[in-house]
């Protein structure tokens, strides 16, 4: 069964059970994801003891809102609207990733996904050999590629496939608006001498990135090019702390199958799902315990 046929045999009943929104859920997710933030910022700039350490989990904890940015561009986490705009724009904010511009590059993955020459995440080639997946392991090729965009299309020079001709001016705009914040932010840390936003943003992001990829990459890493989205992505099975940090999206495959299921309904899929998942994986570690090892390896030595 493929996912279209999974699809078809649900029931009117099952499909407005599985895509019912709730703003007590994802307000409850969302306080408890950026409660975290504040906590250990709180205790960073409160330098307590061994206080440098704490970089790294709010590094972890502060790139993972990629995760709710991806579910804020489905519109999924919130009921309200306007919340999950807002949830797009703050997280977007942060990890510098203008969402406006990453909503149309993710529906053009969900259309495209793993078929080349379509699917704008296989335009960076995932990493078959150990300096390449080094490379991608560190983040720093994301960074860079996340400056450019920004820097590109504040210029207005978008050019995008997937951004559609009559939005670009809205693309241009944001990157604008994003790039006058960080503006502000700098401006002030030079004008109060402060290194907060150091200690508590920006170091953190680049010690918590390389723990974001890894996490990605598990997503469709050698699964099939097939239009099969319980063949050509991949469900980890995790545990429950990474699943909460992560917005539940562990549940991959069954994401791609029906992007309307909101966070909090994808265990509830996953169960209907389950026996006909093709690409599974027994957590992160075991990932990429066989994945590194057969860099040159294809799309079944991960399976």
């Amino acid at each position: 069964m493929d996912h279209r046929e999974f699809l078809a045999s649900l029931t009117a009943a099952q499909r407005r059970e599985l895509t019912r929104k709730s703003d007590g859920r994802g307000l409850m997710q969302l306080a408890l994801h950026l409660g975290l933030i504040g906590l250990i910022a709180a205790l960073i700039v409160a330098r307590v003891p061994l206080w440098p350490l704490l970089m790294l989990p709010q590094g972890i904890v502060l790139v993972f809102l990629f995760t709710l940015l991806h579910e804020a561009s489905h519109e999924t986490p919130f009921r309200s609207r306007w919340l999950n705009t807002a949830a797009a724009h703050v997280s977007g904010l942060v990890i510098l990733l203008p969402p406006r511009w990453f909503r149309y590059f993710h529906f053009a993955h969900h259309r495209h996904t793993q078929i080349p020459g379509k699917d704008p995440e296989l335009a960076e080639p995932k990493p078959e050999g150990w300096a390449d997946y080094i490379r991608y392991v560190s983040g720093i090729p994301v960074w860079i590629s996340h400056v450019r965009t920004l820097v590109r299309n504040a210029a207005g020079r978008c050019a995008d496939d997937f951004v559609p001709v009559g939005k670009r001016q809205a693309v241009r705009n944001e990157a604008r608006t994003m790039l006058a914040v960080y503006s502000l932010l700098l401006a002030g840390s030079i004008a109060f001498a402060s290194p907060v936003l150091v200690f508590v943003w920006l170091l953190p992001m680049l010690l918590g990135q390389p723990f974001l990829r890894l996490y990605l990459l598990a997503e469709h890493g050698r699964c099939a090019h097939v239009a099969n989205m319980l063949e050509n992505s991949r469900t980890t099975f995790t545990t429950a702390a990474v699943r909460r940090l992560a917005w539940n999206m562990p549940y991959h495959a069954e994401h791609h199958s029906y992007p309307a299921v909101p966070f909090h309904r994808l265990p509830d899929l996953h169960k209907l799902t389950a026996q006909h998942l093709r690409v599974t994986e027994k957590g992160y570690g075991r990932f990429h315990a066989r994945y590194a090892p057969d860099m040159h390896g294809g799309a079944e030595a991960a399976k």
